[in-house]
């Protein structure tokens, strides 16, 4: 049996769009010589579509893309994640589905079971349930098709499981030949290799082969990595998609072949890749060319600014240098070198005369009172974003946001400043990590595309004289893994302290995260790219007026 992974890249909404992509890949298909083609999870009409499911037009014509697909699958079998309308009266009106054709004809559905809502899911929210398991004998193959989460509640792999039953393992003892999964699985770190060892253990243990397809692309901040495999009956790899790029190819199920190509092993390689494939999806999907990004010096929007040119090109980058009067000469220049490393286009805005008509105006020229020097600061941020915004406005650019998710973390940030923006594209990715980043940029190139000086320059924010981060916020290699256990790991306090960090500190910077005012800035984040589990953004949700707080 020749079969054939169709990992394609949807755009919400876009059900002309989507439903031509599925078309094309058909037709692939059959020049293959393919007997079965799957796609992704709710491929017809984009997975994180969020409230559209709940649009009476949606629900009304959500299998008008089949009656499209259906007459184009002659001599060949195709499995497509799309949603079709629950028709009781109760219950939610959509079921989130895989369709089964077969040589022109709609065998049947199989709909969704287990509906996550934890981290970036809500199915709930918009799907009904399903109580019901069947087997799809289509071309002498007993074909057992499940919609992602159904797949992944094995209780021979996880230590922990969230639901009861294994829709899986139910179509298996129905005597399923085959397993086909389709899923809209989100890019985090490791979840590469973890999809690759879950199907390979089941594979093997089950003796039945897996084709195992994922979604594709950047859709707002959620990235799909794609990764999709096919294992054998031995558990063996025997085709892996690429990640972060569409993938249609197709393979023979007993070809015997082991395939790694989608399996790197570098971690920080997958993180910028995902980081390009969402700066890329988000700007084309929303209609961008061209991007605009404040360049300061450091390492943040250094790295924004290398990741955007790989992303969209730089010819189509705009780097603004705004200098202040606490800005350093280096700043200037680290920031120009970096310029002609990337080859996109600068110009410098300086904010020197804005600063002091308005620090005149607002009574902030006088000796200090109470809160004015930090006003001042944040003044100073604040009209680079009023500068950025206005470019963007003028020329038609997307705002790339450069602040990082350590500095996010504990508010040490400016409201309508460097928070501002069209997306956030290191919201989501650690100082250190972003540090991480740039040496495999330089190491991946041969050469200083980011200067090294940026790279190993004390962090600072130069918005008053002589100031640096550590100077307000613990050195970012004592903060990181604190912040790292808290948000992925969702450990308590007591498992923090407990892996060998200082009581003290480990209370003060989750007191910081947890501050009201630093969750309304959250709150006023652009779409933040996500890499990790429970993420700033939809991934990890807080309320802003609470009275709660950690106490040693």
């Amino acid at each position: 049996m020749k079969v054939t992974i169709a990992q394609i890249n949807t755009t919400n909404g876009d059900i002309a769009g989507n439903t031509a992509k599925i078309l094309s890949a058909i037709e692939k298909t059959r020049g293959d010589g393919s007997d079965l083609v799957v796609f992704p999870e709710v491929a017809t009409h984009g997975y994180t579509s969020l409230d559209w499911f709940q649009d009476a037009d949606i629900i009304a014509h959500s299998l008008d893309p089949l009656r499209e697909i259906i007459p184009a699958t002659k001599g060949i079998t195709a499995v497509i994640g799309t949603i079709r309308p629950n028709e009781a009266k109760d219950g939610r009106r959509l079921y989130n589905t895989a369709a089964v054709i077969h040589d022109g004809e709609l065998v049947g559905f199989a709909d969704k079971t287990l509906l996550p809502e934890y981290d970036v899911f809500d199915d709930p929210r918009y799907f009904e349930p399903s109580d019901h398991r069947r087997i799809f004998d289509v071309g002498g193959v007993k074909l057992g098709v499940v919609v992602c989460e159904d797949f992944w509640n094995d209780k021979t792999f996880w230590r922990e499981r969230l639901y009861e039953s294994d829709p899986t393992d139910e179509v298996l003892q129905m005597g399923a030949e085959v397993i086909v999964s389709v899923n809209a699985s989100p890019y985090n770190k490791g979840k590469i290799r973890l999809r690759c060892d879950m199907v390979a253990h089941r594979a093997k243990l089950q003796k039945r082969p897996i084709i195992f397809v994922n979604l594709v692309g950047g859709n707002d901040g959620i990235i799909f990595d794609g990764a999709s495999l096919v294992a054998d009956e031995e558990g063996d790899i025997i085709l892996q998609a690429s990640a972060f790029e569409e993938f249609v190819e197709t393979v023979e199920l007993d070809v015997r072949k082991p395939d790694a190509r989608g399996i790197s092993g570098d971690e920080v390689g997958s993180i910028r890749r995902a980081l390009v494939l969402g700066i890329r999806d988000y700007a084309e999907k929303n209609g961008f060319q061209r991007a605009v990004i404040g360049l300061s010096g450091g390492i943040d929007s250094a790295l924004v600014a290398a990741l955007a040119c790989e992303a969209i090109g730089p010819e189509n980058v705009l780097c603004v240098m705004m200098p202040s009067p606490f800005s350093s000469e280096g700043s200037i220049n680290d920031s120009e070198e970096l310029v002609r490393n990337l080859g996109c286009d600068s110009r410098i805005e300086p904010i020197s005369d804005a600063f002091e008509v308005l620090l005149r105006q607002l009574g902030l020229d006088k000796p200090k009172r109470g809160g004015d020097s930090l006003a001042a600061e944040n003044m100073q941020s604040r009209i680079r974003g009023v500068i950025l915004m206005a470019i963007s406005n003028a020329e038609g650019r997307l705002v790339l946001s450069t602040g990082n998710k350590s500095e996010l973390a504990v508010g040490y940030c400016t409201l309508y400043g460097d928070t501002n923006g069209g997306l956030a594209v290191l919201g989501d990715v650690l100082k250190t990590e972003v540090w991480q980043i740039a040496r495999q940029i330089n190491n991946a190139a041969g050469r200083e595309v980011i200067p090294n000086k940026i790279i190993e320059k004390r962090p600072s924010a130069e918005l008053a004289p002589d100031q640096f981060d550590d100077d307000s916020l613990p050195p970012y290699d004592v903060m990181d893994p604190i912040l790292q256990m808290y948000f992925e790991q969702k450990a308590s306090p007591a498992d923090i302290i407990a892996a060998g960090h200082d009581a003290e500190r480990v209370y003060w910077i989750l007191n910081k995260v947890e501050h009201p005012a630093n969750e309304f800035k959250r709150r006023q984040l652009p779409p933040t790219l996500i890499i990790s589990k429970n993420a700033i953004g939809i991934g990890r949700r807080r309320p802003v007026t609470h009275k709660y707080k950690r106490v040693l």
